[in-house]
């Protein structure tokens, strides 16, 4: 048996129904390669495994879970790494997918980990608190709107899949999940500099209730601020194509 970890985060899925759902949310094709961050005891993997046609790794931090799947699981053995996920080098060569149900308490660091790895991330099933699902998945001019959305959507055609409710896993969290799929779509702004782009994207909603002439003051020039028609709005009510147009226009010259 194996013990769950609070200070790990960790909420196992273990309704069957929803674990088949997950898994059938992957664009799966003979010869892709594809990574589950944070198996736990294995309600994903154990489908995963069954995909001869496909080269899966996982990385599990927990010690303790590591060796369960590799105990419970023969086609294990080789597969899964104990490491962390935001310290592991880039999992493959080319080309990969990744899956996981993400721990609540490091979701938003997984996603800036995947956009390091933009370029060769096809796509993501993952899974969130549903708060934080639906910030990256909102719009312009929602309240949860914000830096996640921006960053993520840049990249990734995001959608909201499903629900999946506390009682689907153990323990229960005291909050509602949410399932997103990432579609990359190829750098459709050309932003080359990811940490520059984010640095003015964290500006701008840093003082969300501020017009952006005020938000940016020392991240633009003078004027940018005094001249730039888009200095009078507030960050939610641009566009990530607005954000991008700012950005090649400022930055990436």
């Amino acid at each position: 048996m194996y013990t769950l970890k609070k200070s790990l985060g960790q909420h196992f899925l273990h309704d069957e129904g929803m674990c088949q759902k997950v898994v059938d949310s992957i664009s799966r094709r003979p010869g892709m390669q594809l990574l589950e961050v944070g198996p736990g005891a294995g309600a994903i993997s154990k489908y995963l495994f069954e995909w001869d046609e496909v080269e899966y790794r996982a990385v599990e931090l927990d010690a303790e879970k590591v060796a369960f799947l590799r105990n419970h699981f023969p086609a294990a053995e080789g597969k899964v790494l104990e490491a962390d996920v935001l310290r592991v080098p880039k999992p493959f060569e080319g080309k990969f997918s990744i899956v996981g149900n993400f721990p609540y308490n490091i979701s938003s660091p997984i996603v800036f980990r995947i956009l390091e790895w933009e370029q060769d991330v096809d796509e993501v099933v993952g899974m969130f608190q549903k708060e934080v699902a639906q910030r990256i998945a909102a719009g312009p001019g929602s309240k949860t709107y914000g830096i996640l959305s921006v960053l993520t959507q840049a990249f990734f055609k995001v959608e909201y899949l499903f629900d999946v409710p506390p009682g689907c896993f153990v323990p229960p969290p005291k909050v509602m999940s949410g399932v997103l799929r990432f579609t990359n779509i190829q750098n459709p702004f050309s932003i080359v500099d990811k940490r520059a782009f984010s640095r003015l994207v964290k500006s701008a909603f840093g003082q969300r209730r501020k017009t952006l002439r005020n938000a940016l003051r020392g991240v633009l020039p003078p004027e940018a601020l005094a001249e730039n028609e888009l200095m009078g709005k507030r960050a939610e009510q641009l566009s990530v194509a607005e954000f991008a147009g700012l950005f090649h226009q400022y930055f990436q010259v």
